[in-house]
Protein backbone atom coordinates (compact mmCIF):
# COMPACT_ATOMS: atom_id res chain seq x y z
CA UNK A 1 0.00 0.00 0.00
CA UNK A 2 2.54 2.71 0.51
CA UNK A 3 4.45 3.04 -2.41
CA UNK A 4 7.29 5.34 -2.25
CA UNK A 5 6.83 8.90 -4.38
CA UNK A 6 9.93 6.94 -6.57
CA UNK A 7 8.06 3.92 -7.26
CA UNK A 8 5.38 6.32 -8.41
CA UNK A 9 7.67 8.10 -10.70
CA UNK A 10 9.17 5.28 -11.91
CA UNK A 11 6.02 3.77 -13.34
CA UNK A 12 4.39 7.05 -14.66
CA UNK A 13 7.75 7.10 -16.63
CA UNK A 14 7.79 3.54 -17.96
CA UNK A 15 4.30 4.52 -19.54
CA UNK A 16 3.91 4.39 -23.30
CA UNK A 17 4.56 8.01 -24.60
CA UNK A 18 5.78 9.85 -27.76
CA UNK A 19 9.25 10.79 -28.48
CA UNK A 20 9.15 14.04 -28.53
CA UNK A 21 6.86 13.61 -25.14
CA UNK A 22 9.00 15.17 -21.55
CA UNK A 23 8.05 12.83 -18.59
CA UNK A 24 6.92 14.92 -15.35
CA UNK A 25 10.55 13.32 -13.61
CA UNK A 26 12.99 14.87 -16.90
CA UNK A 27 10.36 18.11 -16.16
CA UNK A 28 11.33 18.50 -13.10
CA UNK A 29 14.98 17.91 -13.51
CA UNK A 30 15.78 21.23 -15.29
CA UNK A 31 14.34 22.88 -11.68
CA UNK A 32 16.89 21.01 -10.28
CA UNK A 33 19.75 21.98 -12.71
CA UNK A 34 18.93 25.56 -11.97
CA UNK A 35 19.30 25.44 -8.55
CA UNK A 36 22.93 23.73 -8.80
CA UNK A 37 23.81 26.13 -11.34
CA UNK A 38 23.17 28.85 -8.54
CA UNK A 39 25.15 26.64 -6.06
CA UNK A 40 28.04 26.05 -8.47
CA UNK A 41 28.64 29.95 -8.48
CA UNK A 42 29.93 29.68 -4.97
CA UNK A 43 31.14 25.85 -4.05
CA UNK A 44 34.47 26.68 -4.93
CA UNK A 45 37.33 29.53 -5.50
CA UNK A 46 37.06 33.26 -5.46
CA UNK A 47 33.46 33.35 -4.20
CA UNK A 48 33.40 30.35 -2.36
CA UNK A 49 30.72 29.59 0.03
CA UNK A 50 31.04 26.44 2.08
CA UNK A 51 27.99 25.18 2.61
CA UNK A 52 27.41 25.39 -1.37
CA UNK A 53 30.17 22.87 -1.20
CA UNK A 54 27.84 20.24 -0.04
CA UNK A 55 24.47 21.30 -1.90
CA UNK A 56 25.56 21.60 -5.39
CA UNK A 57 26.07 18.21 -6.12
CA UNK A 58 23.60 16.66 -4.22
CA UNK A 59 20.84 19.02 -7.16
CA UNK A 60 23.33 18.18 -9.92
CA UNK A 61 22.96 14.36 -9.48
CA UNK A 62 19.78 14.69 -9.05
CA UNK A 63 19.87 16.01 -12.57
CA UNK A 64 21.75 13.64 -14.14
CA UNK A 65 20.11 10.98 -13.10
CA UNK A 66 16.88 12.07 -14.15
CA UNK A 67 17.97 12.94 -17.79
CA UNK A 68 18.37 11.03 -20.72
CA UNK A 69 22.24 9.39 -20.65
CA UNK A 70 23.13 11.82 -23.68
CA UNK A 71 21.32 15.18 -22.68
CA UNK A 72 22.40 14.96 -18.84
CA UNK A 73 25.69 14.34 -19.00
CA UNK A 74 25.88 17.17 -22.12
CA UNK A 75 24.38 19.75 -20.36
CA UNK A 76 26.49 18.68 -17.19
CA UNK A 77 29.71 18.67 -18.80
CA UNK A 78 28.47 22.19 -20.37
CA UNK A 79 27.55 23.70 -16.65
CA UNK A 80 30.51 22.18 -15.17
CA UNK A 81 32.94 23.97 -17.04
CA UNK A 82 30.89 27.36 -16.96
CA UNK A 83 30.75 26.90 -13.40
CA UNK A 84 34.92 26.51 -13.15
CA UNK A 85 35.42 29.42 -15.31
CA UNK A 86 33.45 32.18 -13.07
CA UNK A 87 34.78 30.05 -9.64
CA UNK A 88 38.17 30.24 -10.69
CA UNK A 89 37.96 33.87 -12.75
CA UNK A 90 41.95 35.22 -13.59
CA UNK A 91 43.09 32.28 -11.95
CA UNK A 92 44.68 30.37 -14.56
CA UNK A 93 47.50 31.68 -15.92
CA UNK A 94 46.36 30.42 -19.91
CA UNK A 95 46.20 33.56 -22.49
CA UNK A 96 43.48 33.48 -25.64
CA UNK A 97 42.07 30.78 -27.68
CA UNK A 98 44.84 28.23 -25.03
CA UNK A 99 42.52 29.27 -22.02
CA UNK A 100 38.99 27.97 -23.88
CA UNK A 101 40.71 24.67 -25.11
CA UNK A 102 42.18 24.16 -21.39
CA UNK A 103 38.60 24.92 -20.11
CA UNK A 104 37.46 22.35 -22.58
CA UNK A 105 39.81 19.43 -21.38
CA UNK A 106 39.42 20.26 -18.02
CA UNK A 107 36.26 20.34 -17.75
CA UNK A 108 36.37 15.86 -18.72
CA UNK A 109 37.77 15.16 -15.10
CA UNK A 110 35.36 17.67 -13.43
CA UNK A 111 32.45 15.36 -15.13
CA UNK A 112 33.80 12.21 -14.80
CA UNK A 113 32.34 11.37 -11.47
CA UNK A 114 29.10 11.92 -13.13
CA UNK A 115 29.16 9.74 -15.65
CA UNK A 116 30.53 6.76 -13.39
CA UNK A 117 27.71 7.41 -11.11
CA UNK A 118 25.21 7.22 -13.98
CA UNK A 119 26.45 4.29 -16.04
CA UNK A 120 27.51 2.42 -12.55
CA UNK A 121 25.29 3.09 -9.48
CA UNK A 122 22.05 2.92 -10.78
CA UNK A 123 23.48 -1.23 -11.12
CA UNK A 124 23.76 -1.70 -7.57
CA UNK A 125 21.31 -1.27 -4.56
CA UNK A 126 21.53 0.37 -1.07
CA UNK A 127 24.10 1.66 0.64
CA UNK A 128 26.88 0.20 -1.96
CA UNK A 129 25.28 2.24 -4.53
CA UNK A 130 25.92 5.39 -2.61
CA UNK A 131 29.56 4.82 -2.79
CA UNK A 132 30.00 5.24 -6.63
CA UNK A 133 30.01 8.81 -7.25
CA UNK A 134 32.02 9.86 -3.95
CA UNK A 135 34.78 6.86 -4.20
CA UNK A 136 35.19 8.24 -8.53
CA UNK A 137 35.43 12.05 -7.42
CA UNK A 138 38.13 11.53 -4.87
CA UNK A 139 39.90 9.23 -7.23
CA UNK A 140 39.77 11.06 -9.96
CA UNK A 141 40.72 14.18 -8.45
CA UNK A 142 43.79 12.23 -6.98
CA UNK A 143 44.90 11.20 -10.23
CA UNK A 144 44.69 15.08 -11.28
CA UNK A 145 46.98 16.01 -8.87
CA UNK A 146 49.53 14.48 -10.18
CA UNK A 147 49.14 16.53 -13.46
CA UNK A 148 50.89 19.63 -14.18
CA UNK A 149 47.66 21.59 -12.53
CA UNK A 150 48.07 19.76 -8.99
CA UNK A 151 45.11 20.33 -6.74
CA UNK A 152 43.68 22.95 -8.45
CA UNK A 153 39.73 22.93 -8.09
CA UNK A 154 39.93 20.67 -5.55
CA UNK A 155 36.03 20.34 -3.77
CA UNK A 156 38.24 20.09 -0.60
CA UNK A 157 39.47 23.03 -0.76
CA UNK A 158 36.02 24.62 -0.37
CA UNK A 159 36.16 24.23 3.11
CA UNK A 160 38.41 26.35 4.33
CA UNK A 161 37.91 27.68 8.09
CA UNK A 162 36.28 24.80 8.80
CA UNK A 163 38.89 23.44 11.25
CA UNK A 164 37.41 20.65 13.28
CA UNK A 165 36.08 19.19 9.46
CA UNK A 166 39.96 19.70 8.05
CA UNK A 167 41.80 17.75 11.28
CA UNK A 168 40.54 14.66 8.92
CA UNK A 169 43.40 15.97 6.14
CA UNK A 170 45.46 14.85 8.79
CA UNK A 171 44.53 11.02 8.04
CA UNK A 172 43.06 10.51 4.52
CA UNK A 173 44.40 13.97 3.13
CA UNK A 174 42.10 15.90 0.97
CA UNK A 175 40.49 12.99 -0.51
CA UNK A 176 38.75 12.39 2.29
CA UNK A 177 36.85 15.66 2.80
CA UNK A 178 35.89 15.31 -1.16
CA UNK A 179 35.27 11.84 -0.29
CA UNK A 180 32.34 12.97 2.33
CA UNK A 181 31.17 15.75 0.15
CA UNK A 182 30.54 13.28 -2.88
CA UNK A 183 28.55 10.60 -0.07
CA UNK A 184 26.52 13.16 1.41
CA UNK A 185 25.46 14.17 -2.38
CA UNK A 186 24.58 10.16 -3.50
CA UNK A 187 23.15 9.54 -0.04
CA UNK A 188 20.59 12.80 -0.29
CA UNK A 189 20.07 11.03 -3.80
CA UNK A 190 19.31 7.66 -2.42
CA UNK A 191 16.52 9.50 0.14
CA UNK A 192 14.80 11.07 -2.56
CA UNK A 193 14.59 8.40 -4.71
CA UNK A 194 13.02 6.39 -2.30
CA UNK A 195 11.41 8.66 0.19
CA UNK A 196 11.32 9.06 3.48
CA UNK A 197 9.59 6.28 4.28
CA UNK A 198 12.17 3.86 2.90
CA UNK A 199 14.07 2.53 5.99
CA UNK A 200 16.84 1.56 4.15
CA UNK A 201 17.06 5.14 2.75
CA UNK A 202 16.76 6.56 6.01
CA UNK A 203 19.48 4.25 7.43
CA UNK A 204 21.97 5.22 5.26
CA UNK A 205 21.04 8.71 5.98
CA UNK A 206 21.70 8.39 9.47
CA UNK A 207 25.15 6.73 8.86
CA UNK A 208 26.05 9.46 6.61
CA UNK A 209 25.44 11.61 9.13
CA UNK A 210 26.74 10.49 12.14
CA UNK A 211 30.02 9.10 10.12
CA UNK A 212 30.67 13.16 8.71
CA UNK A 213 29.55 14.66 12.13
CA UNK A 214 32.19 11.82 14.37
CA UNK A 215 34.90 13.40 11.99
CA UNK A 216 33.85 16.90 12.60
CA UNK A 217 33.65 16.19 16.73
CA UNK A 218 36.58 14.26 16.62
CA UNK A 219 38.68 17.21 14.60
CA UNK A 220 37.47 19.37 17.21
CA UNK A 221 38.75 16.95 20.17
CA UNK A 222 42.04 16.96 18.28
CA UNK A 223 42.11 21.05 18.43
CA UNK A 224 40.94 21.20 21.62
CA UNK A 225 42.87 18.70 23.36
CA UNK A 226 46.06 18.78 21.76
CA UNK A 227 46.81 21.96 20.85
CA UNK A 228 50.72 22.86 19.56
CA UNK A 229 52.81 23.30 23.28
CA UNK A 230 56.09 23.95 22.16
CA UNK A 231 58.05 26.98 22.28
CA UNK A 232 57.87 29.72 19.83
CA UNK A 233 59.84 31.06 17.42
CA UNK A 234 60.03 34.56 16.26
CA UNK A 235 60.00 34.58 12.01
CA UNK A 236 60.39 37.92 10.25
CA UNK A 237 59.17 37.56 6.36
CA UNK A 238 59.45 40.52 4.18
CA UNK A 239 58.11 41.62 0.50
CA UNK A 240 59.52 43.49 -2.09
CA UNK A 241 58.36 46.76 -2.39
CA UNK A 242 59.09 49.50 -4.86
CA UNK A 243 62.60 51.55 -5.08
CA UNK A 244 64.05 54.06 -7.12
CA UNK A 245 65.55 53.46 -9.74
CA UNK A 246 62.40 51.19 -11.30
CA UNK A 247 62.99 49.06 -13.73
CA UNK A 248 60.91 49.65 -16.94
CA UNK A 249 58.10 47.69 -18.43
CA UNK A 250 59.82 48.00 -22.12
CA UNK A 251 63.75 47.13 -20.48
CA UNK A 252 61.99 43.98 -18.96
CA UNK A 253 61.08 42.58 -21.88
CA UNK A 254 63.88 43.05 -24.24
CA UNK A 255 65.53 41.29 -20.99
CA UNK A 256 62.99 37.99 -20.82
CA UNK A 257 63.00 37.84 -24.64
CA UNK A 258 66.91 37.96 -24.59
CA UNK A 259 67.36 41.40 -26.38
CA UNK A 260 68.23 43.43 -23.94
CA UNK A 261 71.62 45.86 -24.96
CA UNK A 262 74.08 46.95 -22.83
CA UNK A 263 72.08 50.12 -21.48
CA UNK A 264 69.68 47.82 -20.27
CA UNK A 265 71.40 45.72 -18.59
CA UNK A 266 73.27 49.00 -16.78
CA UNK A 267 69.55 49.71 -16.15
CA UNK A 268 68.92 46.30 -14.99
CA UNK A 269 71.90 46.23 -12.49
CA UNK A 270 70.98 49.28 -11.16
CA UNK A 271 67.19 48.28 -10.34
CA UNK A 272 68.78 45.28 -8.59
CA UNK A 273 71.43 46.45 -6.46
CA UNK A 274 68.54 48.95 -5.05
CA UNK A 275 65.91 46.11 -4.67
CA UNK A 276 68.52 43.90 -2.44
CA UNK A 277 69.98 46.79 -1.10
CA UNK A 278 66.32 47.45 0.80
CA UNK A 279 65.97 43.88 1.51
CA UNK A 280 68.72 43.54 3.31
CA UNK A 281 68.42 46.53 5.03
CA UNK A 282 64.87 45.73 5.82
CA UNK A 283 65.90 42.02 6.98
CA UNK A 284 68.66 43.58 9.49
CA UNK A 285 66.27 46.02 11.15
CA UNK A 286 63.98 42.78 11.55
CA UNK A 287 67.13 41.11 12.99
CA UNK A 288 67.61 43.67 15.36
CA UNK A 289 63.99 43.51 16.30
CA UNK A 290 64.82 40.09 17.96
CA UNK A 291 63.60 37.67 14.81
CA UNK A 292 65.80 34.66 14.56
CA UNK A 293 64.28 33.40 11.19
CA UNK A 294 64.16 35.85 8.24
CA UNK A 295 63.32 35.41 4.59
CA UNK A 296 61.80 37.23 1.98
CA UNK A 297 58.96 36.49 -0.92
CA UNK A 298 59.64 34.29 -4.03
CA UNK A 299 62.68 35.85 -6.65
CA UNK A 300 62.21 38.98 -4.46
CA UNK A 301 66.17 39.40 -4.99
CA UNK A 302 67.08 40.10 -8.31
CA UNK A 303 70.63 39.69 -9.37
CA UNK A 304 73.08 38.70 -12.01
CA UNK A 305 74.50 35.49 -12.29
CA UNK A 306 78.04 37.19 -12.13
CA UNK A 307 76.86 39.29 -9.07
CA UNK A 308 75.45 36.45 -7.28
CA UNK A 309 78.42 34.97 -5.27
CA UNK A 310 78.85 38.55 -3.57
CA UNK A 311 75.12 39.44 -2.88
CA UNK A 312 75.21 35.80 -0.62
CA UNK A 313 78.47 36.83 1.29
CA UNK A 314 76.33 39.63 2.23
CA UNK A 315 73.48 37.81 3.47
CA UNK A 316 76.09 35.52 5.49
CA UNK A 317 77.66 38.44 6.99
CA UNK A 318 74.44 39.92 7.98
CA UNK A 319 73.39 36.55 9.51
CA UNK A 320 76.52 35.87 11.34
CA UNK A 321 76.84 39.23 12.92
CA UNK A 322 73.19 38.70 14.37
CA UNK A 323 73.25 34.71 15.05
CA UNK A 324 69.96 34.06 12.99
CA UNK A 325 68.86 32.10 9.82
CA UNK A 326 68.28 34.46 6.56
CA UNK A 327 66.82 32.81 3.64
CA UNK A 328 67.73 34.76 0.81
CA UNK A 329 65.02 34.17 -2.36
CA UNK A 330 67.17 34.74 -5.17
CA UNK A 331 65.70 35.26 -8.73
CA UNK A 332 69.03 34.66 -10.41
CA UNK A 333 69.75 35.87 -14.19
CA UNK A 334 72.14 33.83 -16.08
CA UNK A 335 72.63 35.50 -19.18
CA UNK A 336 73.52 33.14 -22.34
CA UNK A 337 72.06 30.05 -21.03
CA UNK A 338 68.56 27.94 -21.46
CA UNK A 339 66.63 28.46 -19.39
CA UNK A 340 68.19 31.47 -17.79
CA UNK A 341 66.52 32.18 -13.95
CA UNK A 342 67.21 30.57 -11.07
CA UNK A 343 64.49 30.53 -8.75
CA UNK A 344 66.00 29.91 -5.54
CA UNK A 345 65.61 29.76 -1.61
CA UNK A 346 69.45 29.83 -0.31
CA UNK A 347 69.08 29.69 3.59
CA UNK A 348 71.95 30.81 5.56
CA UNK A 349 72.66 29.30 9.29
CA UNK A 350 74.09 31.94 12.23
CA UNK A 351 78.05 30.70 11.40
CA UNK A 352 77.24 32.47 7.82
CA UNK A 353 77.66 28.48 6.67
CA UNK A 354 74.68 28.09 3.71
CA UNK A 355 73.04 25.21 4.76
CA UNK A 356 71.38 24.24 1.44
CA UNK A 357 70.35 25.94 -1.87
CA UNK A 358 67.00 24.71 -2.71
CA UNK A 359 65.43 25.56 -6.36
CA UNK A 360 61.58 25.58 -7.28
CA UNK A 361 60.85 22.18 -8.15
CA UNK A 362 57.42 22.80 -9.66
CA UNK A 363 57.26 26.18 -11.88
CA UNK A 364 53.65 27.01 -13.31
CA UNK A 365 53.27 25.14 -16.40
CA UNK A 366 53.81 28.05 -19.13
CA UNK A 367 56.32 31.15 -19.51
CA UNK A 368 57.36 30.48 -15.49
CA UNK A 369 57.95 27.02 -16.81
CA UNK A 370 59.80 27.61 -19.70
CA UNK A 371 62.18 30.24 -18.04
CA UNK A 372 63.45 28.74 -15.20
CA UNK A 373 65.61 25.82 -13.92
CA UNK A 374 63.80 23.32 -12.45
CA UNK A 375 64.97 21.53 -9.30
CA UNK A 376 65.56 18.18 -8.42
CA UNK A 377 62.26 17.85 -6.17
CA UNK A 378 64.20 16.94 -3.59
CA UNK A 379 63.57 19.00 0.34
CA UNK A 380 66.17 20.20 2.44
CA UNK A 381 66.04 19.81 6.32
CA UNK A 382 68.22 20.93 8.95
CA UNK A 383 68.17 20.90 12.57
CA UNK A 384 67.95 24.17 14.53
CA UNK A 385 67.42 25.27 17.94
CA UNK A 386 63.84 25.79 16.65
CA UNK A 387 62.90 22.69 15.17
CA UNK A 388 63.94 21.41 12.12
CA UNK A 389 63.18 23.99 9.06
CA UNK A 390 62.68 22.48 5.62
CA UNK A 391 61.26 25.14 2.56
CA UNK A 392 59.32 25.04 -0.61
CA UNK A 393 58.66 27.82 -3.06
CA UNK A 394 55.15 29.13 -3.91
CA UNK A 395 53.61 26.44 -6.29
CA UNK A 396 55.23 23.17 -4.91
CA UNK A 397 53.18 23.83 -1.65
CA UNK A 398 50.26 22.68 -3.96
CA UNK A 399 51.44 19.61 -4.96
CA UNK A 400 50.65 16.75 -1.76
CA UNK A 401 53.24 13.91 -3.37
CA UNK A 402 55.95 16.58 -3.37
CA UNK A 403 55.64 17.85 0.95
CA UNK A 404 54.88 14.39 1.39
CA UNK A 405 59.12 14.25 1.86
CA UNK A 406 58.45 17.14 4.72
CA UNK A 407 56.43 14.79 7.04
CA UNK A 408 59.21 11.94 6.05
CA UNK A 409 62.00 14.38 7.05
CA UNK A 410 59.92 15.09 10.13
CA UNK A 411 59.81 18.61 8.77
CA UNK A 412 59.10 21.23 12.05
CA UNK A 413 59.08 24.50 10.30
CA UNK A 414 58.26 25.20 6.62
CA UNK A 415 59.40 28.21 4.78
CA UNK A 416 57.56 29.10 1.95
CA UNK A 417 58.61 32.25 -0.27
CA UNK A 418 55.74 32.65 -3.03
CA UNK A 419 55.02 35.43 -5.51
CA UNK A 420 50.91 35.64 -6.52
CA UNK A 421 48.82 37.59 -8.15
CA UNK A 422 45.44 39.82 -7.29
CA UNK A 423 43.30 37.40 -8.77
CA UNK A 424 44.57 34.21 -6.39
CA UNK A 425 44.88 36.16 -3.40
CA UNK A 426 43.94 34.88 -0.64
CA UNK A 427 42.65 31.60 -2.30
CA UNK A 428 46.11 30.28 -3.07
CA UNK A 429 47.90 30.76 0.43
CA UNK A 430 44.72 29.40 2.35
CA UNK A 431 45.13 26.38 0.06
CA UNK A 432 48.68 25.78 0.92
CA UNK A 433 47.37 25.62 4.84
CA UNK A 434 45.69 21.91 3.88
CA UNK A 435 49.67 20.79 3.78
CA UNK A 436 50.22 22.18 6.91
CA UNK A 437 47.69 20.32 8.38
CA UNK A 438 48.50 16.85 6.32
CA UNK A 439 51.97 17.12 7.24
CA UNK A 440 51.98 18.16 10.87
CA UNK A 441 54.82 21.07 10.20
CA UNK A 442 53.90 24.66 10.74
CA UNK A 443 54.27 26.61 7.94
CA UNK A 444 54.99 30.50 6.98
CA UNK A 445 54.05 31.57 3.63
CA UNK A 446 55.67 34.88 2.45
CA UNK A 447 53.52 35.92 -0.52
CA UNK A 448 54.35 39.08 -2.76
CA UNK A 449 51.13 40.17 -4.45
CA UNK A 450 48.87 38.19 -2.43
CA UNK A 451 48.62 36.98 1.48
CA UNK A 452 50.81 36.14 3.54
CA UNK A 453 50.21 34.15 6.59
CA UNK A 454 51.74 31.61 9.10
CA UNK A 455 50.08 28.45 10.46
CA UNK A 456 50.35 26.25 12.58
CA UNK A 457 50.28 22.10 11.77
CA UNK A 458 46.44 22.39 12.54
CA UNK A 459 45.60 24.72 10.11
CA UNK A 460 45.21 27.92 13.13
CA UNK A 461 46.14 31.42 11.44
CA UNK A 462 48.59 32.82 12.87
CA UNK A 463 49.47 36.08 11.50
CA UNK A 464 48.44 37.66 7.95
CA UNK A 465 49.80 40.01 5.93
CA UNK A 466 47.88 40.91 2.55
CA UNK A 467 49.59 42.46 0.56
CA UNK A 468 47.08 44.86 -1.38
CA UNK A 469 46.00 46.54 2.19
CA UNK A 470 50.07 47.54 3.59
CA UNK A 471 52.25 49.43 3.13
CA UNK A 472 55.08 48.06 5.36
CA UNK A 473 55.37 44.48 3.51
CA UNK A 474 56.32 42.65 6.53
CA UNK A 475 55.28 40.08 8.52
CA UNK A 476 55.66 39.16 12.09
CA UNK A 477 54.84 35.16 13.30
CA UNK A 478 54.98 33.25 16.35
CA UNK A 479 55.37 29.86 15.11
CA UNK A 480 55.90 26.41 17.48
CA UNK A 481 58.61 25.03 16.94
CA UNK A 482 57.60 21.13 16.80
CA UNK A 483 55.52 19.55 14.29
CA UNK A 484 53.97 15.92 14.48
CA UNK A 485 53.83 13.13 12.31
CA UNK A 486 50.65 12.56 11.41
CA UNK A 487 48.71 9.66 9.98
CA UNK A 488 48.75 11.13 6.52
CA UNK A 489 52.05 11.62 6.56
CA UNK A 490 53.11 7.97 7.29
CA UNK A 491 50.92 5.93 4.90
CA UNK A 492 50.25 8.44 2.01
CA UNK A 493 47.84 8.58 -0.52
CA UNK A 494 46.03 5.62 1.09
CA UNK A 495 42.49 6.97 0.82
CA UNK A 496 42.89 7.51 -2.36
CA UNK A 497 43.75 4.10 -3.19
CA UNK A 498 41.17 2.87 -1.54
CA UNK A 499 38.59 4.92 -3.49
CA UNK A 500 40.51 3.59 -6.55
CA UNK A 501 40.54 0.00 -5.41
CA UNK A 502 36.90 0.42 -4.05
CA UNK A 503 35.57 1.83 -7.55
CA UNK A 504 36.94 -0.98 -9.78
CA UNK A 505 35.32 -3.31 -7.28
CA UNK A 506 31.97 -1.87 -7.35
CA UNK A 507 31.89 -1.62 -11.19
CA UNK A 508 32.67 -5.39 -11.62
CA UNK A 509 30.09 -6.06 -9.35
CA UNK A 510 27.37 -3.91 -11.47
CA UNK A 511 28.71 -5.30 -14.76
CA UNK A 512 26.96 -8.63 -13.24
CA UNK A 513 23.54 -6.94 -12.82
CA UNK A 514 20.81 -6.32 -14.91
CA UNK A 515 19.37 -2.31 -15.23
CA UNK A 516 17.91 -1.56 -12.03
Amino acid sequence: MQASVAHKESFINELPRSPNQISPRESRSWVWLTIAAVLLLFSNGADNIPIAAWLAPVFMLRFVRSQSLKVGLLVTYILLIAAFSFQFRGMVPIPGVAYYIFLLIWGIPLVVPYIVDRLVAHKLTGPVATLVFPAAWAATEYLLSRGLYATWGSAAYSQYGNLPLLQVLSITGLWGITFLIGWFAAVCNWLWEEGFGSEPARGGAWLCAGVIATVILLGGARIALFPPSSQTVRVASISKRKVEPELSEAVSQRMFSGQATSDDMDAIQRWATAMDDDLLSRAEREMQAGARIVFWGETNAPVLKENETALIARGTDLAAKYHVYLGMALGVWNRGKTPPLENKLVLIQPDGQVAWEYHKARPVPGPEAAMQVRGDGKLRALDTPYGRLSSIICYDGDFPQLLAQAGALGADVMLDPSNDWQAIDPWHTQMVSFRAIEQGFNLIRQTSQGLSAAFDYQGRRLAAMDHYQTTDYAMISQVPTSGVRTIYSRLGDWFAWLCLVGLALLTVQSLGRKHA
